[in-house]
């Protein structure tokens, strides 16, 4: 019965060619825009990793007071750490695994003298930064805590870097001149460019297109040697000495910190941690403030600094909306199409078909235009996601992923849609009452 449905539907929308191509562009469009940019949003709103996200935390510390907030037009406490704070965290170390992190933009010297120093971008971080946001390793591994403590010269490469240094080889115990001092390579991470970045929020933004770390150093190394920050620095008073020293001497903030906690109890006692550690920081006469501190896992924290961007928010409403407006249109046109076959469906009716055969003709029939807008659908999604850098930031719209999953969702939602914008024509092409129309006849 099906395919003399098909069959029947066919027939009707051969009959009128310009009506039919109206309503597959209509959708064709329509589902297009909507999977444009629901690919960008679905790529920059996911979560960069969903089977521990739960577990990462991100802890804040009020250290610049509410008057601070007043002059700088804050409505939060600080979304960083400063130097002297991040230190004493990771000496306490509350958490099952932690890291404090500052961004590095350093020269990596080449061992030929021909050739111009290469500036990479990269991070100091602790040891368990690796296995808490869980790294991917090509060859070798991170540091060890010893490593940390001994500010050992050793460094993580990433894949892209060690195939320009090194080849496509294992690298591990090879030397790195990165400032002028060499560096052991105890690790290469493979590939891994995790969007958004949100081991440091702060300082990335969240988003930074295909551009991967390059290098990974170990924190008190990166102090030792005078690397200086990359990264954002905001300060409430200009710091009393000049250049880095300044900086790790003054309250200003500019490093990011991630702590893994595994269940309620931890969480609930690293929160009993920081109210403490606040408190002994008032007691010591650092601030006169009540105390308050912020704990957020990793989605909260996600969240709060807004790492979707309202362009594509606003993006994927306006996308919706011509969807909307390209199935009304739709919508009308099968009304118009379905209408004008009343006599037909008046002589069906009176020969005895019910009315659920006029339904399963009629949607069948809109099934098909959906479809066929669907196939548009796909060639145009195809096109939007190569141009939709044109309308969104570069690093947004390099997110933006052409994949199996969104090309079946396309034309999912090209025959649903299209069905249902079907269903009021339907309705009413299934109440003709067959004896007016043989009547007018």
């Amino acid at each position: 019965m099906f395919a003399y449905y098909l069959d029947l539907a066919l027939r009707s929308l051969k009959r009128s060619p310009g009506l039919t191509l109206l309503m597959v562009l209509a959708i064709g469009f329509g589902v297009a825009a909507s999977m444009t940019t629901w690919s960008v949003f679905r790529a920059v709103s996911g979560d960069p990793i969903p089977w521990k996200s739960s577990r990462l935390f991100v802890p804040q510390l009020d250290i610049w007071g509410p008057d601070s907030r007043k002059k700088g037009g804050y409505t939060d406490i600080s979304d960083a750490f400063d130097y002297t704070d991040a230190l004493a965290l990771m000496r306490d170390h509350r958490g099952k695994l932690q890291s404090a992190m500052y961004q590095v933009s350093p020269s990596v010297v080449p061992a030929d003298a021909a050739k111009h120093p290469i500036n990479v971008s990269g991070h100091a971080v602790f040891s368990e930064f690796f296995p808490m946001v869980e790294a991917p390793f090509k060859y070798g591994s991170g540091w060890s805590a010893q490593d940390d403590q001994n500010r050992s010269h050793v460094l993580v490469l990433s894949d892209k870097l060690n195939q320009k240094l090194f080849g496509d080889v294992n690298s591990v115990g090879k030397s790195v001149n990165i400032e002028g001092k060499d560096y052991r390579v105890v690790g290469v991470v493979d590939r891994w460019n995790p969007q958004p970045r949100y081991y440091d929020v702060v300082n990335t933004g969240g988003f930074v297109g295909d551009g991967a770390e390059d290098v990974f150093l170990p924190f008190n190394t990166a102090i030792d040697v005078g690397m200086p920050n990359n990264g954002n620095t905001n300060c409430n008073e200009i710091p009393k000495e000049a250049g880095f020293i300044g900086l790790q001497h003054s309250s200003c903030v500019w490093i990011a910190y991630m702590v893994e906690l595994d269940s309620a109890t931890d969480v609930d006692s690293y929160k009993n941690y920081l109210d403490g550690y606040m408190r002994q920081q008032q007691q010591a006469g650092r601030f006169n403030w009540a105390p308050k501190y912020k704990l957020s896992d990793l989605p909260a924290w996600l969240d709060s600094e807004h790492v979707v961007p309202d362009d594509t928010k606003v993006s994927l409403l306006v996308a919706l909306g011509l969807l909307i407006v390209c199935l009304v249109n739709t919508a009308g046109l099968l009304l118009a199409k379905f209408l004008r076959r009343s006599g037909e469906i008046g002589v069906r009716r009176a020969l005895g078909a019910p009315r659920a055969a006029v339904y399963a003709q009629f949607l069948t029939e809109a099934g098909m235009v959906g479809a066929a807008g669907g196939v548009l659908g796909l060639l145009l999604t195809g096109v939007g996601v190569a141009c939709v850098g044109w309308v969104l930031p570069k690093d947004i719209a390099a997110l933006a992923r052409l994949d199996v999953s969104l090309l079946a969702m396309t034309l999912v939602v090209a025959v649903i849609a299209t069905v249902l914008a079907g269903l009021y024509p339907t309705w009413r092409a299934s109440r003709v009452q067959p004896a007016w129309q043989l009547k007018s006849n």
